[in-house]
């Protein structure tokens, strides 16, 4: 299965991360485009002056970890969508480029599901499509959440339960499930 991630599931890092992890497992193939990856770029500014370089240098592993996930959209592709935030086309016309199954974001108003059909995609949010994958393949879920979970208390140096660090990475529904 191919799924599209928007720069608004590859920033923040927790969630991405997560997404990564499942990924790298091989539960589902990520793609993105150039211009996303910049997207992510320069949402890490909101971090301060060095928040683009550390995402620059992340985009650089995560694109050598996953090298056939970069997708080019075809000349004039742009030109025949719509959507109601202009500014969201790219995303639509890199999943139809790598013939993606899925659209995964966070924003779901500017991505309706109606032109999605008619390009062959579903829209899927990031809690929902991993709660789903936790269902269908619970170990390999659980494992990829671990993994980021131990790497988030090492690196800020103090306990997170599983469930509170998911929250606040937005993918409550799995916190809850693997939680339980």
């Amino acid at each position: 299965m191919k799924v599209l991630l928007d720069a608004c599931v590859l920033y923040p890092t927790v969630m991405r991360e997560v997404m990564l992890a499942v990924a790298k497992r091989g539960l589902y193939q990520p793609l993105w485009s150039a211009r996303i990856l910049e997207e992510w770029a320069r949402a890490a500014r909101k971090l301060g002056p060095a928040g683009e370089t550390l995402a620059r240098g992340d985009i650089a592993l995560t694109c050598a970890a996953f090298p056939n996930a970069s997708v080019a959209p075809a000349p004039g592709l742009e030109q025949r969508l719509w959507l109601p935030d202009q500014h969201d086309i790219h995303v639509l016309a890199a999943a139809i480029a790598g013939s993606a199954d899925i659209l995964l974001t966070l924003n779901a108003r500017d991505f309706p599901r109606n032109i999605l059909v008619e390009e062959g995609l579903t829209r899927r949010d990031p809690d929902g499509f991993l709660h789903q994958l936790w269902s269908q393949n619970p170990g390999p879920v659980a494992s990829a959440a671990e993994e980021v979970h131990q790497t988030a208390q090492r690196l800020s140096g103090g306990p997170w339960s599983m469930r509170k660090l998911l929250k606040k990475a937005r993918l409550p529904r799995l916190g809850k499930a693997l939680a339980e």
